[in-house]
C-alpha cells in the first residue's frame, strides 16, 4: 500500500527535536537545511503588529523575514551558503512541492541556539510564520566521502 502526501504543517522545533538535535552532540561546524512552502497569502493573525498596511503573498512576508533576520545570523557568525527557488519534487510526493530553499552554516549548535533566541530577531519571526504554509529543517554535518 502507498503512503500518500502527509497534509502536516511544520512550522516550529518541538521540544523533542531540540533535544535529538543536541542529543546529536555536534562538535563544531553544521549546516541546516530549509525547505520553505510558502502560503499563496501572509497570514498575520499571530503577529498583527507586524502585518503592512496592505495584504502581501507569503514569499514577500518572507522577504521580509530575511531582511530583518540576515544582521543577526550574522552576528552570530551564520552564513547563508546556499539560496534558492525549489519547485515540485522530482523524487518523492507528486504533489509535494517546495518553493525556496536554504543551507544556513552555523559555527557551532551553542551559536545556532544563541541566534534563535535573541529577543531582537524573535521579534520578526512573526514574518516567517505568517509566510510559511509548512517547512522542514534538516541539521547537517560534513563528513568525507567514503
Amino acid at each position: 500500500m502507498a503512503v500518500g502526501y502527509v497534509d502536516i504543517v511544520h512550522l516550529d522545533p518541538t521540544d523533542a527535536s531540540v533535544r535529538r538535535l543536541l542529543e546529536r552532540n555536534i562538535d563544531g561546524p553544521f549546516t541546516m537545511l530549509n525547505m520553505l512552502r510558502f502560503r499563496e497569502w501572509a497570514d498575520y493573525s499571530a503577529s498583527p503588529g507586524l502585518a503592512p498596511p496592505e495584504r502581501i503573498s507569503g514569499r514577500a512576508a518572507y522577504d521580509r523575514y530575511v531582511r530583518h533576520t540576515i544582521p543577526f545570523l550574522h552576528s552570530s557568525g551564520g552564513t547563508v551558503d546556499f539560496f534558492a527557488e525549489g519547485g515540485p519534487v522530482f523524487v518523492g510526493p507528486g504533489e509535494e512541492r517546495w518553493d525556496l530553499v536554504m543551507l544556513i552554516r552555523q559555527a557551532s549548535v551553542n551559536d545556532f541556539f544563541g541566534f534563535a533566541s535573541d529577543e531582537s530577531y524573535m521579534a520578526g519571526v512573526g514574518h516567517r510564520t505568517a509566510a510559511l504554509e509548512d517547512s522542514r529543517m534538516v541539521p547537517l554535518v560534513a563528513r568525507d566521502l567514503p
